[in-house]
């Protein structure tokens, strides 16, 4: 069927006079956005889906929401016949978010399911939380993550408060993609919802004090400067309020940036993982001689965090080094308190530092890995519930978890404790700065960096699926000066040891389109396109040695330079 076949068809009267208008204006002005709106249908993956909004099957609106609504409460009828079924809808601040969660809810109660709908936009890992303290059967948010404005997106969480996870979700996709358009039953009864309100930030802000603080005394809290912005995202509710309460005396907001809006008008890119997204968090840390500063991404689920270098200057740490700090830290109080028995575990991905392998073992504690993506966490929870513990978890994109009350990275918790180790530095005459040296020299030093390659549209997809299918096909023979011995192929499910010239079978991992290059000096090279964005990345990691603080800059330096030459290697 061609763009415009298809296109004509959302002209039937199974669509209101809204959306045919706009696909007609497409159709007659012969817009290039026509393609891109209607040459495949928004992939409804393993997660759920992201897209920008508008009109058309490859874009999130009324009906793509419908339609992914409608195969979930046809799978939750299946899976709980004769039961209350209860859903919890949150979202965040971006442009139709609330009206897209009351669609939800329209659609879910139409099919006689009971929703809890939050009033107003809430963070992600609080709807995790909610899944849980009110015995639903799943969740819905709605959220785009970082993505630039014009996206919106959609995830669905299991009852356990986790994403869903095999079998449910490619159950649930099926449904999904056996409903047909005018089969969505759009008309709701609102008898059928609960409101939640401010209410349930209590509930989860005791429980993020409760599970992610471990200083009863709480040494140096009252003396650590922080500075704190929501990047006009949602934690705005509940962030500031949890520094309160948990004892942390001098807290400075980006009052700017804690506006919730979904034009995010004070940055270019609400990603905390971008120095640019913190500058004006920095700017006012500069002010106020501030210890540490933070920023969320607009669901509340990623958080940035920066603190005094040794020059005295702000910068910006990666999110392997954040998530090294605080899994250290956890580990060590853990250790402390006698809790450690040998049936713990910590959680992490195959595109994170291989530095928590070290971590784990310091600390005689195990170290699962699983694919990209906090929901493969939140099922090592499940598998391992009532046999093994789950202490933190973590991966490079600025996500981290502490303990098992929410089932996603969650950046509340994870803020609590950062400033827990940056208060207890401080109060002993130290930075957060020189605690993460210290565990390097301990550890060995590991240096990361993240290479992002844009294809936009329909040719970008295509272009990705070459480029993966030549790493694949044509692996590199060396990399920054070193040879490549392991061959690690996630789609296939084998690993190739080249010295040796033998294969074998790596089942422990489900199947994903990923590759993982290991040179012999310890070099670490992940080739992944994004399941959310238009781009492949390419996940550099390289080793090294530091043995004082006064080293350190320049070691890093060094490593720097590599990741520059795995760069031109491979000619990205």
């Amino acid at each position: 069927m061609t763009t415009l076949e298809k296109a004509n068809l959302w002209l039937s009267d199974h669509f209101d006079s809204e959306t045919k208008t706009a696909v007609q204006n497409l159709i007659e002005s012969n817009s290039p956005d026509l393609e891109d709106s209607f040459y495949k249908e928004l992939e409804f993956g393993t997660g759920g889906m992201r897209g920008i909004m508008g009109v058309g099957t490859n874009r999130l609106n009324k009906y793509t929401l419908g339609q992914a609504t409608q195969g979930l409460a046809n799978y939750l009828l299946q899976q709980f016949p004769n039961q209350d079924i209860k859903v919890a809808i949150a979202y965040d601040v971006r442009h139709n978010s609330k009206e897209f969660g009351k669609l939800c809810a329209d659609v879910l109660t139409a099919n006689g399911i009971h929703v809890l709908l939050f009033k107003n936009h809430r963070p992600t890992p609080e709807l995790s939380f909610t899944v849980r303290d009110k015995k639903c059967q799943a969740g819905i948010v709605l959220t785009a993550s970082h993505n630039p404005p014009e996206y919106n997106g959609y995830k669905v969480y299991w009852d356990d408060g986790a994403q869903i996870v095999p079998p449910n979700d490619d159950a649930i996709i099926k449904e999904v993609y056996a409903t047909k358009f005018e089969n969505i039953k759009f008309e709701g009864n609102d008898d059928l919802i609960s409101w939640i309100g401010e209410e349930q930030d209590e509930v989860y802000i005791d429980a993020c004090i409760e599970n992610s603080l471990y200083q009863k005394d709480k040494k140096g809290y009252d003396n650590l400067n922080i500075v704190f912005t929501s990047i006009h995202g949602t934690t705005y509710a509940t962030v500031p309020q949890a520094l309160e309460k948990a004892g942390f005396k001098k807290i400075d907001l980006v009052t700017e940036q804690m506006i919730p809006s979904g034009n995010f008008p004070t940055v270019d890119s609400p990603n905390p993982e971008e120095p640019a997204a913190l500058e004006m968090a920095m700017d006012l840390a500069r002010i106020t001689n501030g210890d540490i500063v933070i920023g969320t991404d607009p669901d509340g689920d990623r958080l940035g965090i920066a603190v005094r270098n040794l020059e005295g200057e702000m910068q910006l740490l990666n999110g392997n080094q954040c998530n090294t700090i605080l899994t250290y830290y956890i580990l060590d109080q853990w250790k402390k308190a006698g809790k450690i028995t040998g049936k713990e575990f910590i959680g992490s991905t195959i595109v994170t530092s291989d530095i928590f392998f070290d971590v784990a073992e310091k600390f005689g504690v195990d170290c699962k890995v699983g694919l990209t993506g906090f929901k493969w966490i939140g099922k090592m929870i499940r598998d391992f519930e009532g046999k093994e513990i789950f202490v933190c978890g973590g991966e490079e994109s600025f996500g981290f978890m502490t303990g098992d009350f929410v089932r996603d990275k969650d950046s509340c918790g994870s803020i609590l404790v950062a400033c827990e180790i940056a208060a207890l530095c401080k109060a002993n005459g130290s930075t957060m700065y020189e605690y993460m040296i210290d565990i390097y020299k301990e550890l060995g030093l590991y240096y990361e960096g993240l290479i992002n390659v844009v294809k936009k549209g329909r040719t970008g997809a295509e272009e990705i699926q070459q480029m993966m299918k030549d790493f694949r096909e044509n692996p590199p023979k060396s990399i920054a000066g070193s040879l490549v011995e392991d061959i690690k192929d996630f789609k296939e499910q084998t690993c190739y040891v080249v010295s040796k010239d033998k294969k074998t079978v790596m089942d422990d991992i489900p199947k994903s389109n990923v590759l993982i290059y290991y040179t012999q000096d310890g070099t670490k090279i992940c080739v992944r396109p994004s399941g959310t964005e238009p781009k492949i990345k390419f996940y550099v990691s390289v080793k090294g040695e530091v043995n004082n603080k006064e080293e350190y800059e320049a070691k890093i330096s060094n490593l720097q330079s590599k990741i520059e030459q795995v760069k031109q290697d491979l000619n990205l």
